[in-house]
């Protein structure tokens, strides 16, 4: 009897020499570049009942992917100096489904591929319009998170993209796992080979090989740490649409609601301090400190929360520790939150200007001048008045699943979605007209 075809895939791989990293790279890049011209013009139902296909498929290998999750969090230890990390890379049955549901989510959402932006007649009576088109290939870097791999794919697939993922070597074997079940599913329901590109190796020189690809790739976008978003900025020779950190800082305004500035922020800290949306550093009015700070500070506490304040906090508070110059400024993603307490609302936007990344910040107020002065202007990606910095999502603003929120001061800034990883192209329409 003959060997099944994968077990002479496999063998013929083992004999075949090994590839070079720019050969590997080459070979990955062309294949998905062929792959985007086909994308480009799928229909809506042949891409959706792809979507519906990897939904199943990771429900359907939701075990298998949880035992390779097992061996990244094994090879990524488990001392307490990770565990906040370990929170970003684990997976659970739970978030499989969670990550499939995602998916279906963004069946849901209209395609934007070719729809009308705008159209306009010109006295010649040539009409002139615009219409969204995709980007073409989009190389996607990202770090620890497995659900990233998912999201993406998902995204660029009803989009329009072929897409490249290369995560972190902390999370290769999740990322493996999920990218087979993905790629499987989305071709035998009629997607072009290629659509979907994993990068299964995990060394550096690979990643940066892929930033060099112009010729093949139109956008990258990184997702990450400062080492990872300094790398890609400094060498990709390709566009960057920047996801950077999140330092996000909410302000309490001296005539705030004390009880609802309390929830806002033990959520924004405590619901899930992983994420590049959680409340790093929390600025209070000096009027409300005294009546604020005793108490929320003993909640954080009681929530596990390291807090560390500037003198008056720690005067307010017996449960902060002094606070570093280096604290403000600094992405925890852990229970740990700067505090610092602030003379007047000018103050604060002065303190978020020089220490804020441009991600999300909030005010907490019922003061509606100094709301609509704050929304104006504080610089960055979303502005919050009376809401935790934990709502800056696609979910939440109801665009659907997102690759992820965008820094970068360009059309796409915030949660990126459908619409943001679409381009457009001008259409004429004209009945013989000529340029006198």
């Amino acid at each position: 009897m003959e060997p099944p075809a994968s077990s002479n895939k496999e063998a013929v791989e083992q004999d075949a020499p090994a590839k070079s990293t720019q050969e590997y790279v080459e070979a990955l890049v062309k294949k998905a570049s062929a792959a985007a011209g086909r994308l480009a013009t799928l229909s809506t139902t042949v891409k959706d009942q792809a979507l519906l296909a990897m939904a199943e498929g990771l429900r359907a290998k939701s075990d298998e992917i949880v035992a390779a999750n097992e061996q990244d969090l094994e090879a990524f230890g488990k001392g307490k100096e990770n565990k906040a990390m370990a929170d970003r890379l684990r997976l659970t049955p739970e978030r499989i489904a969670e990550m499939a549901d995602g998916i279906l989510e963004i069946v849901k959402l209209p395609d934007p591929v070719g729809e009308t932006i705008k159209m306009w007649s010109r006295p010649n009576g040539m009409k002139v319009g615009r219409v969204r088109v995709p980007i073409g290939v989009i190389g996607i870097i990202y770090e620890s998170r497995p659900n990233v791999t998912a999201d993406s794919a998902a995204l660029c697939l009803k989009s329009g993209n072929a897409c490249i993922l290369r995560g972190g070597s902390e999370a290769i074997h999740s990322n493996t796992a999920i990218a087979a079940v993905l790629t499987e599913a989305a071709e035998k329901a009629g997607v072009p080979a290629g659509a979907i590109s994993f990068v299964e190796r995990t060394d550096r020189e690979v990643a940066l090989a892929l930033l060099k690809q112009d010729q093949y790739v139109d956008l990258i976008i990184p997702r990450g740490g400062d080492s990872l978003m300094k790398t890609v900025t400094e060498q990709s020779t390709i566009p960057v649409i920047k996801h950077d950190k999140g330092v996000c800082h909410i302000y309490v305004d001296d005539d705030a609601d004390a009880a609802m500035a309390e929830r806002i922020c033990l959520n924004a800290k405590v619901q899930r301090p992983s994420t590049c949306n959680a409340m790093e550093t929390l600025l209070v009015h000096q009027t409300i400190a005294r009546t604020l700070l005793p108490t929320l500070v003993q909640k954080l506490a009681e929530a596990k929360v390291e807090v560390r304040g500037c003198p008056k906090t720690c005067q307010l508070s017996p449960e902060a520790k002094p606070a570093s110059e280096e604290d403000y400024g600094k992405e925890f993603l852990a229970l740990i939150l700067a505090v610092k307490v602030v003379k007047s609302m000018e103050e604060a936007m002065e303190h978020i200007a020089k220490y804020g990344s441009h991600h999300t910040e909030a005010i907490v107020t019922n003061d509606y001048g100094r709301a609509l002065r704050f929304l104006r202007e504080v610089d960055a990606s979303a502005v919050m008045v009376n809401a935790s910095t934990r709502l800056n999502d696609g979910y939440q603003f109801g665009l659907g699943a997102e690759i992820g929120i965008s820094t970068a001061r360009i059309h796409a800034r915030g949660p990126m979605g459908l619409e943001e990883l679409t381009c457009s192209k001008f259409i004429v329409l004209g009945s013989g007209q000529l340029r006198e």
